[in-house]
């Protein structure tokens, strides 16, 4: 499922549950949205706030801007030329203002068709008969060389069609994967294709201790680091020492996340922070992680 989806059903199940006086917050919920099933979302967005809820939406979408009760528009930019509120107020207020946002919304500003299209290499990969899920006998050619867009309402198959048929197939030629593609008939072309990346929406670890800091290899240097200080060398400590996942490194309270899970019966689960991450010793130091029997965690 895409990030929109996933917050979708949760929203389903936040009506069904009828709870009042809650704060929503949605991270572009209509991502993986069909626009034809936009006005579905809004409505469940309006009945969330009509039975007593704030519902807070950071989106992008024309439709769910126009359908708020209240916008603030964010900017002016991106980055280091962004971070200030460029504007406030109900659509009609900001629609007569002179921001990029409303430049895009009162139809000032536009992204324009390209006149002219990449002619691609002539080459072409043709996938027949997918059957897989709903798929009802589905053949495609797909035009090599060129920026192809899969679309369609949401439900119809572009994912079973792409993500569970065309890819484990590429997979397989390319990399000998086991992956095993849903049911086809024929694909002809693979002899163009020399490999195939996938990029998706799936989290880039396991557990909440993955995060861009240690799938870049930056936490490998401060272990090494760590293990160089002569004390380490002393104590025999290597780098696998200061690792999160080892035992004798790190705090059991959280398991060296830093943060503990509450699990909510009618809610999202809520992440704390650990309570011995500032536990104290009787000399009054701070204890990172509350590990009292390695001085290197002291700071």
């Amino acid at each position: 499922m895409s990030g929109g989806e996933s917050q979708r059903i949760r929203l389903a199940t936040q009506i069904g549950s009828q709870l009042q006086g809650i704060t929503y917050i949605l991270d572009e919920p209509s991502i993986g949205l069909h626009q034809r099933d936009n006005h579905r979302l809004i409505d469940a967005l309006k009945n969330l706030r009509d039975i007593g809820n704030s519902v807070i939406v950071v989106e992008h979408d024309k439709d769910i801007m126009l359908a708020a009760d209240h916008l603030i528009d964010i900017g002016p930019k991106a980055g280091f030329h962004g971070g200030k509120i460029v504007a406030q107020g109900t659509p009609a207020e900001l629609l007569k203002l002179d921001t990029l946002t409303s430049g895009y919304l009162n139809g000032h500003h536009r992204i324009t068709v390209p006149k002219e299209r990449r002619a691609g290499n002539g080459k072409f990969l043709e996938l027949k008969g997918a059957k897989g899920n709903n798929l009802q006998n589905v053949e495609a050619k797909f035009p090599l060389g060129k920026f192809i867009c899969v679309t369609g309402v949401s439900g119809s198959g572009k994912s079973t069609f792409i993500n569970e048929t065309l890819y484990p197939i590429l997979s397989k030629h390319a990399y000998g994967s086991k992956m095993t593609p849903l049911e086809f008939k024929s694909v002809t072309g693979l002899e163009y294709i020399d490999k195939v990346i996938e990029i998706d929406q799936s989290p880039i670890g396991r557990t909440p201790r993955s995060n861009p800091a240690t799938y870049c290899g930056f936490f490998t240097e401060i272990r090494t680091l760590f293990a160089s200080i002569p004390e380490s060398k002393i104590r025999g400590y290597t780098a696998g020492r200061f690792s999160f996942n080892v035992k004798s490194g790190r705090c059991e309270v959280c398991e060296g996340g830093g943060m503990r899970v509450i699990e909510m019966n009618f809610l999202p689960d809520v992440y704390v922070h650990c309570e011995n991450v500032m536990a104290k010793d009787t000399t009054g130091k701070h204890w990172r992680y509350g590990i009292k029997e390695n001085p290197l965690q002291t700071y």
